[in-house]
């Protein structure tokens, strides 16, 4: 399957090289650019990509408005945030706004490959220096009864889908069956309140000396 991708940045000389860089790619396809945040909601919009690679610094509408636009589409598609930003507050944002991988644009041109690959397929990525930084951010002291509805093994669970694996990884991570993971994902959604993945990464990442105090 062809994975087709277009390119948010407001610098050519990005889109140039990202352009170049996928096109190397036989399974990647760019489908389109845009230079600014009006341009690239309705290149998604013309193109239904894939997955979008998107910075979150760019004139009109800036990468956060993006996400907020691209929210209700009917064919949204999985966006790979590819930034310079590295300050909390834009990180945490487009984590909350459905973004479902974060690179820094120091990253390696092997890692945004992977990244539009895995974001293709559902996974998150997450470049180590902004696990780090998240990790910083968000974590607090939990208060005692946050994570006491999970089952340790819904514990397990949620600590490997901080780490941006898929339903397989876990499964065979942990050595059950990828229906039994589905089910626990399913239970940890329902039982903390969460809604996605992202959601679920933030919550073990704010909460993660208290998730590894349950480990088997």
């Amino acid at each position: 399957m062809t994975i087709r991708v277009v390119i948010a940045d407001d610098h050519r000389v990005v889109r140039d090289g990202l352009c170049y860089l996928l096109g190397q790619e036989p399974d990647v396809e760019v489908a389109g650019e845009a230079g600014d945040g009006r341009q690239t909601v309705d290149v998604v919009a013309a193109t239904r990509p894939d997955v979008l690679l998107l910075d979150l610094y760019m004139p009109g509408l800036d990468g956060h408005t993006v996400l907020a636009a691209l929210h209700d589409t009917p064919h949204r598609p999985a966006v790979v945030v590819l930034t310079s930003a590295t300050d909390d507050e834009h990180l945490v944002r487009a984590m909350h706004a459905g973004a479902t991988s974060y690179l820094l644009k120091t990253a390696p041109a092997e890692d945004v490959i992977a990244a539009v690959r895995d974001a293709a397929s559902g996974t998150a990525t997450l470049s180590p220096e902004l696990l780090t930084r998240l990790t910083q951010a968000l974590r607090r002291p939990p208060p005692p009864d946050l994570l006491q509805p999970l089952s340790p093994r819904e514990r397990d669970v949620l600590r490997l889908i901080a780490r941006g694996y898929s339903n397989r990884q876990i499964a065979r991570d942990l050595e059950i069956g990828e229906q039994t993971v589905k089910t626990h994902v399913s239970s940890i959604f329902t039982k903390l309140g969460l809604q996605d993945r992202v959601q679920a990464a933030i919550f073990a990442l704010r909460h993660q000396s208290d998730s590894r105090e349950h480990r088997p």
